[in-house]
């Protein structure tokens, strides 16, 4: 089987941020607007296949780049069997049940060259990817949250909860998230991919564990807050059972401003059918944020609630960089 490649970069350079399933929805959306992406990925999961490497070898947890360097695998045959062969999970009753062949692909190539960015270049050259995939930091990261009600006898009693499954699945309400080492280094190729972009894209995604996560890392977060880029927001579609229940598309963006206290984006992406008073959360948008507000439909119709439709958010994405239409991509 031949492997068939792009004649050339086409389309803005752009730089998305975040983990899980919410950035592998943007990156699938945005590689149909440009192929000159790179994804800068959060290393604080601590739960299944990555939480078990992570353990036992003293790893990046591999889990998230591995999603982020299947979805940037191309519309053919060879990117969408590779896409499907990284995903892919052993079920067993061995040591190998759970783990993602991904996980462990990216895990030898650690071992193989010593070198974290190296190997996923490699992986990414592997599948063919249209995009580059970075860590947030070259260590790994745990998530601590003040969680407010976290016992229901105590409403209003502060407890700290460590590690990023139990955060995603807290009873109570976050009120504040930071990151263990603190101020961790960045990964200096990522810092450079955000200096030199032309788009940055934050969401969607778990909003604390995903999305605020990553912006922990001090250098990265200054790298967004002082680019020139147009800095793009997705906002949720649902609010997550656990660390945002309850969230309206407004709290969202209160959340970033409690937790950085300035945080300029250029434009905030929602759902028209999920925003019940645009004016109100265009007012928010700009207040907290200096932001335009572009509603437009970009949930998918047959992917279940929650779930953004690539097609529809790549052309928020077009519109807004500029491009006008989608071009044909692969």
């Amino acid at each position: 089987m031949s492997r068939r490649r792009s004649p050339g970069s086409h389309g803005p350079r752009v730089t998305c941020i975040g983990g899980g399933h919410g950035l592998a929805a943007t990156l699938r959306a945005m590689r149909r607007v440009s192929d000159n992406l790179t994804a800068v990925v959060g290393v604080s999961d601590d739960g299944g296949s990555s939480g078990r490497l992570r353990d036992e070898f003293g790893l990046l947890p591999p889990g998230d780049l591995r999603m982020a360097l299947a979805a940037l695998c191309g519309d053919d045959t060879w990117g969408r069997t590779w896409s499907r062969v990284v995903q892919h999970r052993f079920h067993g009753s061995g040591e190998l049940d759970g783990h993602a062949l991904g996980n462990l692909l990216i895990a030898a190539l650690w071992d193989e060259t010593g070198d974290i960015v190296a190997g996923l270049d490699w992986v990414a050259s592997l599948l063919d990817a249209q995009g580059r995939v970075l860590p947030v930091a070259l260590t790994p990261l745990q998530i601590v949250a003040d969680i407010e009600g976290q016992e229901p006898t105590k409403p209003n009693q502060i407890t700290e909860v460590h590690g990023q499954v139990a955060v995603a699945k807290t009873s109570g309400q976050v009120r504040n998230i930071r990151v263990e080492p603190a101020d961790p280094p960045a990964c200096p190729e990522a810092v450079e991919a955000l200096e030199d972009a032309d788009v940055i894209v934050l969401g969607p995604g778990s909003w604390y564990t995903s999305v605020i996560a990553p912006l922990l890392v001090p250098e990265l977060r200054e790298a967004v807050q002082r680019s020139s880029a147009k800095r793009i927001l997705v906002l949720n579609l649902v609010a997550q059972r656990g660390e945002t229940t309850g969230f309206t598309p407004d709290r969202y963006l209160q959340v970033l401003i409690d937790q950085f206290g300035e945080f300029p984006v250029d434009v905030v992406v929602a759902d028209h059918r999920v925003v019940s008073d645009s004016s109100g959360l265009s007012g928010v948008c700009q207040d907290l944020l200096g932001a335009e507000l572009m509603l437009r439909p970009v949930s998918s119709v047959s992917g279940g609630p929650g779930v953004h439709d690539p097609d529809l958010l790549a052309a928020a994405f077009a519109e807004i960089s500029g491009r006008g239409r989608i071009p044909p991509w692969r």
